[in-house]
């Protein structure tokens, strides 16, 4: 696993779960994403895989304004990174 990738993860899912200027559905899906990316009990594999299902799902909101849209893509795009260094 790339710790460095790791930690920039759970520091942009942070950022983002206190962001007052997404809505607070965005923020909430961000603190559950941290969270299963958290749980040392499950597979890289599968944390990276179920925190970008619960982003993706939210990116499509269309309530979802245009940076933060931006800032779940960019969250999604390092956790598909993060998957592929943990084989």
């Amino acid at each position: 696993m790339d710790n460095k990738l790791y930690s920039e993860l759970i520091y942009l899912l942070e950022e983002l779960s206190q962001d007052t200027s997404v809505p607070k559905n965005v923020r909430k899906s961000s603190i559950d994403a941290r969270n299963k990316l958290s749980d040392a009990k499950v597979t890289l594999d599968l944390r990276c895989a179920t925190a970008i299902s619960m982003l993706d799902e939210i990116a499509n909101d269309p309530n979802v304004p245009s940076h933060g849209r931006a800032a779940l893509y960019t969250i999604i795009s390092k956790l598909e990174a993060l998957s592929k260094s943990g084989k």
